[in-house]
């Protein structure tokens, strides 16, 4: 009951014009002084509370009108890798028939908020501001919800209004050009396909849209009628020797995190089959997806978990790339280096580090990670 009491006072105070700390101090001071003049006797406070009674008075006057406008914000893009530029365009249209002052947008942008004053907009007018977002931290990042403050000049009352819906900001892990991890077999270096791909290797990975010079044997009828437009099967070779990359989460960092994707990436955009593994989390179906393997590694965080179960669990074949800081964790590689054709380990820990039948990647940032990666 007293949620639903709390809810509706919340609705109410967003549609009429409610005092400000400064109007309930002016307010309050007005009583004081009218029952100090009345006490004592003398005008001079009656006057002085009168002022501050008629300023209320225009003040809730100028803000009590509901203003008619249309406002949108937009995020782009949606999806930015850490560092890089993102922004909120915010549009603002005056559709009342009074030109309009005194108007101030608040965007809560994760846990800070981001404040604008706009200009004074007349009828008809339209006020396009475009404010930059943080992109640093990686993960979700919730922009909104937007309001609308629309204060008098003596700043003694305001209105606030709510606008559209949240919406997220997804900041995803930096990656630098990296060569395809080898594997060891030659068909590996070659690319993958479908066409020469030994009998019964070949298998379903995706619907797309049909473009010219697709096999229209591989022409999903079923999809096409139901859609409206031609879709054909993707397929991959299920032969492909697998990237198996494992990030360590504990003491996670984010250069840990850029070379995890920076590796599955490099695999993915090649058609390569991958696979991410940490300690806390399971491994999804090792597909060729680079959007798919941004969006998971930009949510990942720092977990408890080793190296030692997802090196358990990681499936033989192809290559192996352990991620980690810590000498004993890259220690482990060794275990598993015969079940896979290729084990290297990106080491971001401090001093050297020799692990036998391991390839050793010594890096302080992921701008180290090309040179160090060098023509595999």
């Amino acid at each position: 009951m007293a949620k639903a009491r709390f809810a509706v006072a919340a609705r109410w105070t967003r549609r009429v014009a409610v005092l400000t700390p400064l109007g309930w101090g002016t307010l309050a001071g007005s009583v004081l002084l009218y029952a100090a003049g009345f006490a004592l006797g003398y005008p001079e406070p009656a006057v002085l509370a009168t002022g501050g009674l008629l300023a209320l008075a225009a003040a809730l006057a100028w803000t009590a009108p509901r203003p008619r406008l249309d406002v949108h914000r937009e995020v782009t893009p949606l999806k930015v890798p850490r560092g890089d530029a993102a922004v909120a365009v915010l549009n603002v249209s005056n559709l009342g028939r009074r030109a309009l002052s005194g108007l101030r947008a608040q965007d809560r942008i994760g846990a800070s908020e981001h404040t604008i004053d706009l200009p004074r907009l007349p009828r008809g007018g339209v006020r396009t501001v475009t404010y930059p977002l943080s992109t640093q931290i990686r993960g979700e990042i919730p922009v909104g919800p937007l309001r609308l403050v629309r204060a008098d000049p003596f700043g003694l009352t305001r209105r606030v209004r709510e606008y559209g819906l949240p919406t997220t900001l997804l900041v995803r892990p930096r990656t630098v050009a990296l060569p395809v991890p080898p594997s060891g077999r030659a068909h590996h270096l070659e690319g993958p396909t479908s066409d020469n791909a030994p009998s019964g290797t070949v298998t379903f990975h995706t619907l797309r849209e049909y473009v010219v010079g697709d096999d229209l044997r591989h022409v999903h009828w079923r999809s096409s009628a139901r859609t409206g437009t031609l879709m054909v099967r993707q397929l991959i070779d299920a032969s492909l020797p697998t990237t198996t990359v494992v990030l360590d989460t504990r003491d996670l960092t984010e250069p840990a995190v850029d070379a995890a994707a920076s590796v599955a990436v490099a695999a993915a955009r090649a058609g390569f089959p991958v696979r991410v593994l940490t300690g806390d989390a399971p491994a999804p179906g090792a597909k060729p997806d680079p959007d798919a393997l941004l969006d998971r590694l930009a949510l990942v965080t720092a977990g408890h978990g080793g190296v030692a179960e997802p090196l358990r669990l990681a499936r033989g074949g192809g290559s192996l790339v352990l991620v980690t800081a810590d000498p004993a964790e890259a220690a482990r590689a060794a275990g598993v280096r015969r079940r896979f054709d290729r084990v290297l380990c990106v080491y971001l820990g401090p001093g050297p580090v020799s692990v036998p039948g391991v390839t050793v990647l010594p890096i302080t940032s992921l701008d180290d990670l090309p040179l160090a990666w060098g023509p595999r």
